[in-house]
């Protein structure tokens, strides 16, 4: 399926934080499976997402190298937790926490991957969008390989992995954390 790429609109979709995006896909990144809320927000019908490449919703703000980090982790079978801008089909926009849990046979081979997103809290919007557009902007004028550089540099300066940071950043804590591991239990 070719999809046009909608033009941003500059307009966010504010979620509801009690409720979770999941969608499943298999281990090139086809949507196989979305809930009712993915669909919702993101404006696409079911049958245009499942089969589709889940980077339909790849918002031109996010920096190529997060992708690239989240898609290492989860080739090498570690889960990662990532602030992602997701673009809807009208052109608006919603910024999300995404949190994987891979899934393998009984060999152990992945089979696929279930991401869970929640509403991105407005601190870490505020904290995160800076970095992705300088990240953005060394990617425009170098590379993404630039970009990894730079990014590398920034969390040896914070004595940190990407792991730490975004978990530092971004971690559901408190009840919203519990209710957060029930979910992703009912998925398991």
């Amino acid at each position: 399926m070719s999809v046009l790429r909608p033009v941003p609109t500059g307009n966010e979709i504010k979620l509801n934080a009690k409720q979770f995006i999941v969608s499943k896909t298999d281990t090139t990144g086809k949507i196989v499976y979305g809930n009712d809320y993915f669909t919702e927000i993101s404006g696409y019908k079911e049958s245009e997402l499942v089969g589709s490449p889940h980077n339909i919703l790849r918002h031109p703000d996010m920096p190529k190298v997060i992708f690239y980090l989240m898609w290492e982790h989860l080739k090498n079978g570690r889960n990662i937790m990532a602030v992602v801008k997701n673009l809807a089909k009208n052109g608006n926009h919603y910024w999300v926490v995404t949190d994987f849990d891979i899934k393998r046979d009984q060999s152990g081979n992945i089979r696929h991957y279930l991401a869970f997103r929640q509403a991105a809290p407005k601190h870490v919007v505020s904290e995160i969008e800076p970095l992705y557009g300088k990240l953005l902007e060394i990617e425009k004028e170098h590379d993404m390989d630039a970009s990894l550089a730079y990014l590398q540099g920034f969390l040896e300066e914070n004595n940190m992995n990407y792991d730490q940071f975004i978990e530092d950043l971004a971690k559901p804590k408190g009840l919203a954390a519990m209710f957060f591991s029930k979910m992703k239990k009912m998925f398991a």
